[in-house]
């Protein structure tokens, strides 16, 4: 199928996105993969000039010592939190989550790919830029929803519960949320506030995911500027660390039960080894 090429409109964390989808679809194409998004490489063919350094050396080409690139670096931790977050939404869906809630769900297409239970209802959240890109790619490649699809633009430093609210969502039933790469790209402030929103709208039963990192912002960001010579300041600057180690305190503290898998016991749990083994671990939380 033909997809329309154009000038990707994404800047700043949107454009990470298309990075993400890049790398989902060279998953996607692998014999022993993880997850399948047939979606994703019509995002990668909308604008494939604009995210290059999400690129992967062929098998056996990268030369020993020489800066990775952006998508090397990431790939691992991309496969496994998809195919992790895959297996959270599905398995909250099953046991009375009837309404999920992607935060800033950039270029997600798991309203498409995964099979939901009937009458699941699912909310994306994003910038209105981001949407307009995204909806037109899916509208070239004919999908449908697999369950009911409300898209909510809205700015996450802003007043998203209400926007959400008012998009028909239902604060009194059981949701899942996710927070699938969003909150290093928040400061501390922004952070809390989100979980905040969140916790608000939380009926009991509800369940919440997204990556935990133990490390600091300067250690991660140091970390990266030696794997990649320093080429990847224009994405690194965006990061603002969240809350960092202290987020998983912070919801017991507001009515949450949190659980933390590391990354490499869950790969193990794949039949998944990989060159750089995923740092870190991924945080469930539980409404009380």
């Amino acid at each position: 199928m033909d997809h329309p090429r154009s000038q990707s409109p994404l800047t700043g964390v949107s454009r990470t996105a298309l990075g993400v989808a890049i790398l989902r679809a060279r998953e996607s194409a692998r014999e022993d993969r993880l997850f399948e998004d047939p979606y994703a490489r019509g995002f990668a063919d909308a604008a494939p000039e604009a995210v290059p350094e999400a690129a992967l050396p062929e098998d056996g080409q990268a030369e020993r010592g020489a800066p990775e690139s952006l998508g090397a670096v990431f790939y691992g931790q991309i496969v496994l939190r998809t195919r992790v977050f895959d297996d959270y939404l599905l398995d909250a869906a099953g046991s009375g989550c009837a309404q999920v809630v992607l935060l800033a769900a950039g270029l997600d297409t798991r309203a498409f790919r995964l099979a939901w239970p009937p009458g699941l209802r699912l909310f994306e959240l994003d910038l209105p830029e981001l949407f307009a890109f995204k909806e037109e790619v899916l509208r070239g490649q004919g999908t449908r929803p697999r369950c009911e699809r409300t898209v909510v633009p809205a700015d996450l430093r802003e007043d998203w519960p209400a926007a959400l609210v008012a998009a028909g969502f239902r604060p009194d039933a059981p949701t899942a949320w996710l927070a699938e790469g969003l909150l290093a790209y928040l400061s501390a402030e922004e952070a809390e506030r989100l979980l905040t929103g969140v916790g608000s709208l939380s009926a009991p039963g509800s369940r919440l995911s997204f990556e935990h990192i133990e490390r600091g912002r300067e250690e991660a960001v140091a970390d990266i500027r030696a794997r990649t010579g320093g080429t990847a300041e224009h994405v690194i600057g965006l990061w603002k660390g969240g809350m960092g180690p202290r987020t998983p305190q912070w919801l017991t503290e507001h009515g949450w039960h949190t659980e933390i898998r590391p990354s490499a016991e869950l790969a193990k749990s794949y039949g998944r080894s990989f060159a750089e083994p995923p740092r870190g671990g991924f945080l469930t939380a539980v409404r009380a």
